[in-house]
């Protein structure tokens, strides 16, 4: 799907994934430094709306910042989801 769309032969969403979490935890790094501006690491969910709980601040952390911005969080099962999150996906 990621590939179809930008239009290339392949593209790995495990190495999507590890530059995702590289990006994240750098993000940590710049909250730890007082940094004003931080790259807002948790919009980034799994493909089903899942919070992503191996994110610095995990759960908590995540979900505060999401409710922040006027998402909806429900819980399904022991996983936390995004509610309606495809209706706010970015443009790419």
């Amino acid at each position: 799907k990621l590939a179809k769309k930008h239009k290339t032969i392949t593209a790995c969403p495990i190495v999507t994934g590890i530059f995702s979490w590289i990006a994240a935890n750098a993000a940590k790094e710049d909250i730890q430094d007082g940094k004003k501006y931080i790259t807002p690491y948790w919009r980034t969910l799994k493909s089903d709306g899942k919070i992503n709980e191996k994110y610095p601040g995990g759960i908590p952390f995540q979900k505060k910042k999401l409710v922040n911005e006027n998402h909806k969080i429900v819980l399904k099962g022991k996983k936390y989801f995004v509610e309606n999150f495809e209706n706010k996906l970015a443009k790419l």
